[in-house]
């Protein structure tokens, strides 16, 4: 997010850049993931199973969509993110929020039940920094947070749960990166499929990527991350050895997916694996990434390319374009990306990825065939300053505003 009136988020989604002329060749993708017809939890959910095929929309289907949405809880403060405990550890159905001043809210029956945790005391403030996001181990044992610490670096940190609530005491530090700049720290971290966790990180700030994070793959900045996060023989986490650039010399270990400026929201289709990637943009067109289950190592061109467009250079090798542009020209400034929807309360709607954007209050429906996007459409709703989307362990969708209200999406 950029602006710094809507700004603390639209700064939040915001800015990047730089690149190297050599572009190392993108690998062959290898599944760490599989298709599946089964439900899956990407955030720390309940795993629910389905005998029912994935259902992917046709353009008719997508026009007559009509949807709604309902308030659950307001009152909050600036909520970014929004996650969903395993039923299994904890009381089913219970709604966690983050917010960037640095409390993790328990809501419960539609009021704010509590607070589960409280990083205000070594957080950094205002624009893109804060406590950015957090999920559930796929047990619900523990809880993993993102946010940037009072010196504006990123941290991923574990808690242990006792009851509703993080133990304080038990933090241990997971994943520490030095941050260049105020912005472009990312904010997600959520548990694919595979088990293992997925973090984002934008590419370190400024504008237009200076230090050319996006393409270099030894660098950790402007990438997703795959890593198991348990403790292992002194380290705090280990690297899959199937991740695309294990053995790859001046290659970080730790890298998924590559060439992003901003990936503040991302998410598998529970239904498919399928990856849905809202990178936001520079100063003209923002995006949405997909890759089918089982892809890795893509590179998805920042900062050479930005959308379908040049940006600082020509496409690198095997750089892969956007399934969705959206241009600043119409009222966007910064992308969030939300989920492709397998709840059952919105029929018409199985199928559809939501996504939204800071700036611009519409939230839109895409459905992908064979890679290419049918859509984008306007499902006749609006979220004024949107900042996350969340799904919780029935496959229902959430959104997030930045004055405190979290809303449901019903039929319309």
């Amino acid at each position: 997010m950029r602006r710094a009136a809507v700004a603390i988020l639209i700064a939040v989604l915001t800015c990047a850049a730089c690149s190297s002329d050599d572009e190392p060749a993108q690998p062959s993708p290898t599944p760490p993931l599989s298709s599946a017809s089964t439900t899956t939890a990407p955030r720390g959910n309940d795993v629910t199973t389905t005998t029912r095929a994935p259902r992917t929309p046709t353009a008719a289907d997508l026009a007559a969509v009509r949807v709604a949405v309902q308030p659950v809880v307001s009152g909050l403060d600036s909520p970014v993110d929004v996650a969903f405990r395993p039923a299994a550890a904890g009381k089913p159905g219970t709604m966690y929020v983050v917010e960037q001043s640095g409390a993790l809210r328990i809501v419960r029956d539609g009021r704010v039940a509590g607070t589960a945790l409280d990083l205000s005391g070594n957080l950094s403030s205002g624009n893109e920094q804060g406590f950015l996001g957090a999920t559930f181990s796929p047990d619900g044992k523990r809880l993993y947070v993102d946010y940037t610490d009072a010196d504006g670096d990123s941290n991923i940190d574990e808690y242990e749960m006792r009851g509703d609530v993080a133990d304080p005491r038990s933090r241990r530090r997971v994943m520490f990166v030095d941050q260049p700049y105020p912005n472009h720290n990312g904010g997600e971290v959520i548990f694919g499929p595979d088990g293992m966790l997925y973090i984002g990180f934008g590419d370190g700030g400024a504008a237009g990527d200076p230090h050319g994070n996006g393409q270099n793959l030894g660098a950790l900045l402007g990438k997703i991350l795959r890593i198991d996060p348990t403790a292992t023989g002194g380290a705090p986490y280990s690297v899959p050895k199937n991740n695309p650039f294990v053995g790859r010399a001046g290659a970080a270990r730790e890298v998924w997916m590559w060439g992003l400026r901003n990936p503040w929201r991302f998410s598998f289709d529970r239904a498919t694996n399928d990856v849905w990637i809202g990178d936001v943009g520079q100063n003209a067109y923002e995006e949405i990434d997909f890759a089918k289950a089982g892809e890795q190592g893509v590179n998805w061109g920042w900062n050479p390319r930005e959308g379908f467009h040049e940006f600082a250079g020509s496409s690198p090798a095997g750089a892969r374009d956007p399934i969705v542009e959206t241009s600043h020209d119409d009222g966007n400034c910064a992308i969030v990306g939300g989920y492709v929807y397998r709840g059952r309360a919105i029929p018409a709607l199985e199928g559809v990825y939501l996504f939204s954007d800071n700036c611009n209050p519409t939230v839109f429906g895409v459905v992908q065939r064979g890679g290419r996007a049918i859509g984008p459409r306007d499902l006749g709703v609006d979220v004024t300053a949107l900042t996350t989307f969340g799904e919780d362990r029935t496959g229902e969708m959430y959104a997030a505003a930045r004055d405190g209200t979290v809303y449901r999406f019903v039929a319309g």
